[in-house]
């Protein structure tokens, strides 16, 4: 689809955040990749919305904890934002049992406000689909746009670090936990954090590392890095793992995949479905074969690697996707 064959009322006003948030950071690249496809969509800072004419169609990328301090006053700012503007939402880490139990009902509360409120919704995932409805959020239509791969031109990755590599923010349930069982299992003694601590878990990065030096493991934290120096350290890893116990969709899984990484992934209803959507990129295991296959990746490097390119479903198919779905939801 030609950006000269996109009506100018087929794409809403795109908000996007600042920040280092990661669906934000998704929400702008998405939204550069959409003025790609159709020259004249106009973005909007949600700070910034009173220049926008009421009543003008609007996209936004939807987590709790970007839109407001509290599950409740983000639900009141994207209600208020659905009273003055047609509404289009992509949802993102949607409630699940890993909230736990003060937290889920006030999670299910904000996104089923906001899926009540908003004129179409998407997902970035079958799997996100399914949940919605098995948490009672939202029964009605969803569109499904998955998280495109965005590939990095290969470079010589250098030596291997010999280590396993969990990519993205450090919290709870990221499966830091399951990959240092792995490593030490596998007679491995070096595990590297390839990101920071989610805000708010420190203190639980720190007593990770306490845990893993118990087990004779040395855990490396990168903290944060700039694209360019996170694609050349994650490409040194000598095992990459994903072993999430919680995921809604998973923006490390599509990076190691866009690096030319095939990580050892923990089978869960996700991680089949993004296999499916890209074979040949993971190496899909069930939870108890994790020590043996990180044992059998460190032996074997190339298998490591997925040597596919274009890998399928990028950025571009992803923006020409929403530009489709929006002529849909605003006709």
């Amino acid at each position: 689809m030609s950006a000269s064959s996109i009506p100018d009322a087929a794409v809403p006003v795109l908000l996007v955040h600042p920040g280092s948030h990661g669906v934000a950071v998704y929400a702008r690249e998405i939204a550069a990749e959409v003025i790609r496809h159709a020259l004249g969509t106009r973005l909007s800072a949600p700070d910034a919305l009173a220049a926008v004419p009421a009543g003008t169609p609007v996209h936004a990328h939807v987590t709790d904890r970007l839109w407001g301090a509290s599950p409740e006053e983000a639900a009141r700012a994207l209600t208020a934002l659905a009273g003055r503007h047609p509404l289009a939402v992509t949802l993102h880490d949607v409630p699940q049992a890993s909230d736990g139990e003060r937290n889920l009902p006030r999670r299910r509360a904000f996104y089923r406000a906001v899926a009540e409120a908003a004129r179409g919704v998407a997902v970035n995932s079958v799997h996100e689909h399914e949940l919605l409805r098995e948490e009672e959020v939202w029964h009605g239509a969803v569109e499904v746009v998955p998280l495109p791969v965005q590939s990095v031109a290969p470079t010589d990755p250098g030596p291997s670090d010999d280590a396993v590599g969990v990519l993205g923010y450090f919290y709870p349930g990221k499966g830091h936990d399951e990959a240092l069982v792995a490593t030490a299992a596998a007679g491995m003694t070096r595990l590297v954090v390839l990101g920071r601590a989610s805000d708010g878990h420190g203190a639980d990065l720190e007593a990770f590392v306490r845990r893993a030096a118990d087990r004779g493991v040395a855990v490396e934290v990168t903290g944060w890095l700039d694209d360019a120096d996170m694609v050349q350290r994650a490409r040194r890893v000598a095992v990459p793992v994903i072993a999430h116990r919680h995921v809604s969709a998973s923006g490390s899984l599509a990076s190691w995949i866009g690096w030319g990484r095939r990580p050892v992934a923990v089978r869960n209803r996700y991680v089949d479905e993004m296999a499916a959507l890209r074979p040949g990129t993971l190496q899909v295991v069930d939870s108890d074969a994790l020590a043996v296959a990180v044992s059998t990746a460190r032996g074997d490097a190339a298998g490591t690697w997925h040597g596919i390119d274009p890998v399928p479903f990028g950025r571009s198919d992803a923006a020409r996707s929403y530009v489709r779905w929006w002529a849909e939801v605003f006709r």
